[in-house]
């Protein structure tokens, strides 16, 4: 596995890789990495002649009272899970190669970026969009690939990448769990081991969510009173931000509208979830296409 530091190397890097006709495959990650982040580096290089993986934790996407100083930080244990997996090229650029002195650019997308986490955590896609498009020109892959657990962060880039004409494929892979259905996050290390077992009522509540959507002639008000019931029965869940069925294209909830699943218009919902327990924020979601129910029992 070839190590990279300067954006400079890795775009002549790159550019000879295409220059023979190589596909590229790109997993940018921020580090910390765990089974969801090995599942797409698999799937990258399976689909791609090369595959690149970024390691770069973003200062721009965290915000003044973030966790930018505490994010873990395991580059070495990376980076032999890297090279075991088979990793062709990793990225691993300092802070000052992607953001040098005078750096005044910015990539904001509109609309969705307020929506769901953007609204509790201001300028955090700012950050995202702005690195991520950074990134695609750097390593100028033919698949980009992200985990469905941040659907919204894979929608805005999704957006960027068709609005700046980037020559990349936004790929969506599905979220990885553990056993007990946690979602993998290099944040649940923060947990404690009675917060461990409190975060287990996420992805439950989605569950229970998803049958009332499927089974059920309910309202979308009352699937969010429900989502939001569970979650704040739970003594270790400090903080529910947001627990409702949201439109999978815009972002937008959709709990206000005064009809059963059965009526709804569209074809699918995104249930999605922010909690904080403890000092840990922790998101999850599960999308459920409705198509089959229209029309009801």
């Amino acid at each position: 596995m070839e190590v990279i530091g300067n954006p400079g190397v890795m775009q002549q890097t790159v550019k000879e890789y295409l220059q023979r006709g190589n596909s590229i495959g790109f997993v940018p990650t921020m580090g910390a990495l765990h089974e969801g982040h090995l599942s797409l580096v698999r799937r990258c290089r399976e689909e791609n002649d090369i595959s690149v993986v970024s390691i770069f934790v973003n200062p721009m996407q965290f915000g003044p009272s973030g966790d930018f100083s505490r994010y873990p930080r395991n580059v070495e244990e990376d980076m032999a899970e890297l090279s075991k997996a088979g990793v062709d090229i990793l990225f691993m650029p300092g802070i000052e190669d992607i953001y040098p002195e005078g750096f005044a650019t910015y990539v904001n997308v509109d609309h969705l970026s307020d929506k769901l986490c953007g609204h509790f955590r201001p300028g955090h896609f700012r950050g995202v969009a702005t690195v991520v498009t950074k990134l695609l020109n750097i390593a100028r892959p033919a698949r980009a690939y992200f985990g469905r657990k941040d659907f919204q962060q894979f929608l805005i880039i999704k957006q960027l990448v068709r609005d700046l004409n980037l020559d990349t494929e936004t790929v969506i892979c599905p979220t990885v769990r553990e056993a007990d259905g946690l979602a993998m996050s290099s944040r649940n290390q923060y947990l404690s081991p009675e917060e461990r077992n409190a975060a287990t009522v996420i992805y439950r509540t989605l569950c229970e969510a998803k049958k009332m959507v499927i089974s059920e002639k309910i309202t979308f008000g009352e699937i969010r009173s429900f989502m939001e019931r569970t979650l704040a029965a739970e003594p270790l869940v400090d903080e529910v931000q947001y627990a409702s069925a949201f439109d999978p294209g815009t972002l937008e909830d959709i709990s206000s509208l005064n009809v059963t699943i059965d009526k709804y218009e569209k074809e699918a919902v995104l249930l999605a979830i922010a909690v904080r327990i403890g000092s840990t924020r922790l998101i999850d979601n599960e999308p459920v296409e409705i198509t089959g129910i229209k029309g009801g029992n």
